[in-house]
């Protein structure tokens, strides 16, 4: 292989110094944020820690009640939620994968902006790529979820009926379906805060220095609504008037 071919699968010589920094920044914003909301901070009761509390006590009433199809209704209404996100996801890569057909105009509409920043074309194509590889693992996390919801179902039919349960089952039932529950709702909103990012994306088809700062923006508005939103502070105040309820074993998916 010459030279010149191996220069051209080299990452330093297919991007911009700035491109490469931008991309860096924008993995990194989104890999330490998924770590900070699903994991890290676990203990701080996030909007994910509060609504498990909610699960876990509404499988405690349905262990409580003969008639389970309010219940099996409501997973009913998170399985349309997450199959309307995987056909939107679907839609959008389809779309998506049809601008590598039309790069060069791409280019040329982007390029007449006052305030663009010169690409090259594989640079661009990168750029799209990188844009269908965040739908793509939205697509997985929302089919994930989509799965869970469904074994879900499958424990809430073989739940055992009211004033039948014996005590072990009564404490360790609600809490592993409550469990399964709040993991695939975590994907769901893996899928979703996916979306999210892909917006932050965009602006980088224009300049890199855009997807700094829409990294910082889309960061910060997820920050907001996971832990600092009226809707978090008015669940939580609810919750606390309750007995508080254990947290789950850990914050993975």
């Amino acid at each position: 292989m010459s030279e010149t071919t191996l220069s051209q699968f080299m990452l330093f010589d297919s991007i911009p110094l700035l491109d490469a920094l931008a991309l860096a920044w924008f993995l990194l914003g989104a890999t330490l944020y998924t770590a900070l909301a699903d994991q890290i901070a676990w203990g701080k009761r996030p909007m994910a820690v509060v609504l498990h509390d909610y699960r876990l006590r509404w499988m405690e009433r349905m262990l409580e009640r003969e008639n389970r199809m309010a219940d099996v209704q409501i997973v009913n209404a998170y399985i349309r939620s997450g199959s309307l996100f995987i056909s939107t996801t679907l839609l959008v890569m389809a779309g998506i994968a049809a601008i590598f057909g039309q790069i060069e105009d791409l280019r040329v509409i982007i390029h007449d902006l006052s305030m663009s920043h010169p690409a090259s074309r594989r640079l661009m194509e990168l750029r799209v790529f990188v844009l269908v590889l965040v739908f793509v693992y939205a697509f997985f996390k929302f089919a994930w979820c989509l799965r869970q919801f469904n074994y879900t179902l499958v424990m809430i039919g073989a739940a055992p009926q009211a004033g039948q349960c014996d005590p072990a089952l009564l404490k360790s039932f609600p809490a592993r379906a409550a469990l399964i529950l709040s993991r695939a709702q975590a994907n769901f909103n893996r899928g979703l805060r996916s979306y999210y990012f892909a917006l932050a994306l965009l602006p980088w088809f224009v300049h890199p220095m855009l997807l700094f700062i829409t990294t910082v923006w889309v960061i910060l508005v997820l920050y907001r609504r996971d832990f600092r939103s009226v809707t978090l502070q008015t669940l939580g105040d609810l919750a606390d008037a309750e007995t508080p309820l254990p947290d789950p074993e850990d914050g993975r998916v």
